[in-house]
């Protein structure tokens, strides 16, 4: 039994249905100051982690997000104040790489304090470029760049299963030593309506999650005090492919040593969970708060167009350089790699 398991069961223990939510389970499991996967502060990424990101690949997908940063800035006119906003900027490697490509004035959303440190160490050399605030409401009324990337994968998720006639909530319970789930009416309104938006025609036991978080956050960026561009990367579906009838364990996931299965529930606080983003229901709440669509497609369409520049730029040199970010490329754009399992979403904030 781990630390936070063992946490878990006080908690369930002292609610007064001796159960918890699923999405209250993962929010301790990665978010926990002390035992949850994240909260201590960030974790590798990349061979030596447990999973790989876009970042992780190296600096070209930096420096191809730089330099979409100065053609947004261009189309909005070149403003003086314009700036580049990072939310979930983990380690900060990402806003290395791009304040490495260009130069922009940058700020960091970050919360956790802990983090902010190790954005602080590893930035530092790019000095009075970049300032932190700790909540999206706390950003400047500028133009600007918002990038996200990977953040929605990592909310807390309700789970819910079709028992033939209605969709249930699952909560956890204990079960000995362990935890294990029961299902339940929904835990609140809010959750109530959104599974009135699910399909209804799909096998007993269908199972998936409802992101209520990514949708509340959604209606946050929308509200923030800046305008301009926001680009939000991530793996995830359209409604219609993450609701089909072949998916019908859902997507939840825990991942540890590079490794993926579906046993949530163990090892909690050790290892990452993840589920697939509902493009659909963002792009939904994203454009009743006032944002418009600017581009929705897989990231290995919308990088690759981004980078052919660069990619003429290269032409004819053969110098280890050049190679490494040919393989980058590769990496970010190819159907079989990252090119097809991360989309791109684009919206105009005004």
């Amino acid at each position: 039994m781990t630390t936070l398991t063992s946490i878990l069961h006080d908690k369930i223990s002292a609610s007064f249905s001796s159960r918890l939510t699923f999405a209250e389970v993962m929010d301790q499991a990665l978010y926990h100051p002390e035992y949850g996967y994240y909260g201590p502060g960030p974790r590798r990424i990349g061979r030596s982690g447990d999973f790989y990101t876009a970042v992780s690949v190296g600096p070209l997908y930096g420096r191809l997000l730089g330099k979409l940063a100065l053609e947004l800035k261009a189309e909005m006119g070149s403003p003086a104040d314009f700036v580049i906003i990072e939310q979930a900027a983990h380690d900060g490697q990402l806003a290395e790489d791009i304040l490495a490509a260009v130069d922009v004035p940058y700020f960091i959303v970050e919360p956790n304090p802990r983090y902010e440190d190790a954005q602080r160490q590893r930035l530092a050399h790019f000095e009075e470029r970049v300032r932190w605030v700790a909540s999206l409401a706390d950003l400047p009324a500028v133009p600007a760049f918002y990038v996200c990337n990977e953040l929605p994968d990592a909310m807390p998720v309700h789970l819910v299963r079709w028992d033939g006639a209605a969709w249930q909530e699952l909560y956890v319970q204990r079960e000995g030593d362990g935890l294990g789930f029961i299902p339940g009416p929904p835990s609140s309104e809010k959750l109530a309506a959104e599974l009135k938006r699910l399909p209804v025609d799909l096998g007993e036991g269908y199972t998936t999650e409802v992101n209520l978080a990514a949708l509340d956050w959604m209606a946050e960026l929308a509200a923030a005090p800046f305008c301009g561009a926001v680009y939000v990367a991530d793996y995830g579906f359209d409604e219609a492919e993450l609701y089909s009838p072949e998916r019908k364990t859902g997507t939840l996931r825990r991942y540890k040593g590079h490794q993926t299965d579906d046993r949530v529930l163990e090892d909690l606080g050790e290892c990452d969970l993840t589920t697939h983003v509902n493009f659909t229901r963002l792009i939904e709440v994203a454009e009743s708060a006032g944002m418009k669509l600017r581009t929705y497609e897989l990231q290995g369409r919308f990088l690759g167009k981004l980078g052919l520049s660069v990619l003429a730029g290269l032409e004819g040199k053969t110098d280890t350089n050049t190679q490494a970010l040919l393989r980058q490329y590769h990496s970010l754009t190819h159907p079989a790699f990252m090119g097809r399992l991360f989309r791109v979403l684009m919206l105009y904030k005004r």
